[in-house]
């Protein structure tokens, strides 16, 4: 659950290389479903367990990555609060219109922070044509298919400066780090940022390139679908990446691939309870690959290299 006013990242816009057989991966792999297409061609999906209208667009591309991430903010007031706040800090703001790019979608605010990355901020979003049951709910309407994602849950961005974007995470918009690891210097070489009980909404590794996307992940119920999904990879051959595994940073559960477009995707499920008073748990980052792969013990390098 959300403990301040910044409710969820509900929104990430990824471009790819093949949109049909990059779309046949995020639907009949993954398991997402299929909402709707704009009408310059992007897709439109979401899990089978989220009500808001979607939450993953594709866009046909010359080079896979991430165009930007959205959170969702629980009032149109926040809304406005936010954006002078965000401008107040440095970020120059781009308004973005109702129902322009993004059917379905009230106004957004855009903007780039220190990383090269663009957040987004909305209030408003319309439901879904099909949504989760709420009277006499069964778990799911229709079955679910592939891999059987639940929902967008996180992604992990790479870029330089990631001191000031948490900085700008947790002053701004109310998140907190459970996690941290830095250099020995004292730096900070990643942190993990949430605004509710999840191990991490979002999460930051310091890298000199901006812009750039580790992964985006998505929410699973428990080991058992982390070891279909390693079925999936295995019947399919897609090249796996990590996992199953776990990590010891969050505590979640892992396995690591990447779609047909290049785009590295993380199925995730697990990760222990965040309350902003708990103590800050830090690593260093000679013990991060352990952090990472509790169970392997070691860096594994495609990890900090490969990114898009």
């Amino acid at each position: 659950m959300a403990l301040n006013k910044t409710l969820r990242p509900g929104l990430i816009q990824m471009r790819v290389l093949d949109l049909d057989q990059t779309l046949d991966f995020y639907t009949n792999i993954l398991g997402l479903n299929e909402v709707g297409r704009t009408e310059d061609g992007r897709v439109m999906l979401k899990g089978y367990d989220e009500f808001d209208h979607h939450s993953v667009t594709l866009r046909l591309a010359d080079e896979a990555g991430l165009d930007y991430v959205a959170f969702k903010v629980d009032s149109p007031e926040t809304l406005e609060s936010l954006k002078d706040a965000t401008e107040a800090f440095g970020y120059p703001v781009e308004e973005v219109p109702a129902n322009t790019n993004q059917p379905g979608f009230g106004k957004r605010y855009g903007f780039t922070i220190c990383t090269g990355h663009r957040i987004e901020l909305y209030a408003d979003v319309e439901k879904a044509a099909q949504v989760p049951m709420t009277h006499n709910p069964h778990p799911w309407v229709d079955a679910p298919r592939g891999m059987r994602a639940q929902r967008f849950d996180h992604c992990l961005l790479y870029g330089p400066n990631i001191a000031e974007a948490e900085k700008y995470f947790t002053e701004i918009l109310g998140m907190f780090a459970p996690e941290v690891c830095n250099t020995p210097e004292g730096n900070r070489f990643a942190t993990w940022l949430t605004s509710g009980n999840k191990a991490h909404d979002i999460a930051f590794v310091e890298y000199e390139k901006p812009g750039k996307i580790h992964h985006l992940a998505f929410l699973l119920q428990d080991w058992n679908d982390i070891g279909n999904a390693a079925d999936f990879i295995g019947r399919y051959s897609l090249k796996r990446d990590v996992g199953p595994t776990r990590h010891a940073i969050t505590r979640g559960q892992t396995i690591c691939f990447w779609e047909p477009s290049g785009n590295r995707i993380e199925t995730y499920c697990g990760g222990y309870t965040a309350y902003p008073d708990n103590p800050v748990r830090v690593w260093d980052v000679s013990e991060v690959g352990k952090g990472l792969f509790y169970y392997e013990g070691e860096l594994i390098p495609s990890f900090l290299q490969v990114v898009t």
